[in-house]
């Protein structure tokens, strides 16, 4: 069974992802992306806003980082964007109290307590106030997985909002906040939009941008943290038909996933049976991760709260037109919003394949290989000599220059080939192309392919076509 060490373990060796700050002990809940990272990171943005914006029923927007403190109050992120947090007295950890309690259901269904799992998992959905999530702890004497103590702080809630403060003074006045999602720069500039694109409804709006959350502990890698980025879309409609929008999305985004190399088997969907107050529907993709299941993408059915609530708090209005039929209303949203860090930790845990092939000495040996869609690789094609002489490396470069104006590539010349297409396998990287002595007699060469192994052999003229019939988006 693939465990995250291993991810991790790769991601970090191959110049995927480093621990922010890594030389002065790292920063929790951040992380660098290496030189084949960003590549990977670019890749999978550019599939997702050509499925997104590529028709004529969405537009994109790149909204600010910071916007106006009311924008956040018509939302109810200063209200209600809170945790319920409680501390160990005496091991001093810090937790999320539900995540707490469902860690300890999830312990009692693996004793089979089944009955006392299902009556806490009824009383944690009926939770709503600290001093709920407080009392179940205490009624089921829950222990600190650290200390397996039961002496406990009160639960009180934790706003995970990052604030900062414009201008030279730091006061009341110039609070601002890192925005926690995107989706509210999308309502705000939903007139902007809708007026200079001339769309009609239903449209959306889709965006790519960082957003900050606070959260009381981040784990598993890169699944909870706090400085991410987002992929989200509003669809605005017309109210009553926002059922019907809702289950196109929720199986168009479905396939998505399943078409950019995703294993059904490794997905699902969750509905949603506790909503957050915005939402009259909400059904999240899942995929199984190494720690078990775990969100990818969320689609949520927002009804108007969103705009209702910023043409209240700013006083503009924020209504549709329908010339058809000479009616105003506040359209609904259908929400599609994943993250492209949680996202790319999934596709290398789905990716991920270790097999036994026959090595260069007719032994067995161990290869790990990175099963990736070409189109979200992060190198495309490698280019190798098989030796070092005869004007093999001189052919290779060239041909190395030529693919490297229309496709990410990589030179390689260090070691035998077979340990090379190894680096390759690890990396992802579709195809490798092979120049040796056949290649000086008449031109051509050999082309690996990554998942098969297969060789075919091609004159180098033919190449970047090969590479643009294979790799074509």
């Amino acid at each position: 069974m693939l465990k995250l060490e291993t991810i991790i373990s790769l991601a970090k060796r191959r110049g995927i992802i480093f621990q922010s700050s890594e030389i002065y002990g790292g920063l929790n809940g951040c992380w660098d992306f290496g030189p084949l990272g960003v590549e990977l990171l670019r890749n999978l943005k550019e599939l997702w806003w050509r499925a997104m914006t590529y028709r004529d029923d969405i537009e994109g927007l790149d909204a600010s980082i910071l916007m106006h403190p009311r924008t956040w109050e018509a939302s109810g992120h200063i209200s209600q964007f809170t945790d319920p947090m409680i501390d160990n007295k005496v091991s001093k950890a810090r937790y999320r109290a539900d995540n707490l309690i469902e860690e300890f259901i999830e312990r009692m269904q693996k004793k089979e307590k089944f009955e006392l799992a299902r009556e806490i998992e009824l009383r944690l959905s009926n939770a709503k106030t600290p001093a709920d999530f407080y009392q179940i702890i205490i009624d089921y004497k829950i222990p600190d997985p650290v200390s397996g103590t039961t002496e406990w702080t009160e639960v009180r809630n934790f706003n995970l909002m990052f604030k900062t403060f414009i201008g030279p003074v730091e006061d009341d006045a110039s609070v601002v906040y890192l925005r926690p999602e995107t989706a509210q720069g999308i309502y705000v500039n939903f007139k902007n939009v809708l007026d200079s694109s001339r769309q009609k409804i239903p449209f959306g709006i889709a965006q790519i941008g960082k957003a900050f959350r606070n959260e009381i502990n981040t784990k598993n890698f890169l699944f909870r943290t706090r400085e991410f980025e987002q992929m989200e879309m509003q669809y605005f409609v017309r109210p009553g038909t926002e059922d019907e929008w809702f289950e196109y999305w929720l199986n168009e985004r479905f396939q998505w996933f399943v078409d950019i190399g995703f294993s059904k088997e490794k997905l699902r969907f969750k509905e949603h049976e506790k909503l957050a107050h915005y939402a009259s529907r909400a059904v999240d993709i899942e995929f199984l991760f190494p720690f078990g299941w775990g969100e990818i993408e969320g689609i949520h059915s927002r009804t108007d709260y969103d705009l209702r609530n910023h043409q209240e708090f700013s006083g503009k209005r924020l209504e549709y037109f329908d010339p058809n039929t000479n009616e105003k209303f506040i359209p609904y949203v259908v929400e599609t919003s994943g993250g492209v860090t949680r996202t790319l930790m999934a596709i290398l845990c789905n990716s991920y394949d270790e097999e036994d092939v026959p090595s260069e000495k007719g032994t067995l040996e161990r290869r790990v290989v990175l099963r990736l869609n070409p189109n979200l690789a992060p190198i495309k094609v490698a280019t190798f000599p098989l030796v070092n002489k005869d004007g093999m490396p001189e052919f290779a470069q060239k041909i190395y220059s030529d693919v490297q104006r229309h496709f990410k590539a990589m030179y390689d010349d260090s070691g035998a080939i077979g340990r090379r297409y190894r680096r390759q396998d690890e990396i992802g990287t579709p195809y490798c192309v092979t120049v040796d002595g056949e290649t000086l007699q008449n031109s051509t060469v050999t082309i690996r392919d990554r998942d098969s192994m297969e060789q075919v052999r091609i004159d180098a003229s033919q190449i970047i076509q090969f590479l643009k019939d294979k790799l074509s988006l």
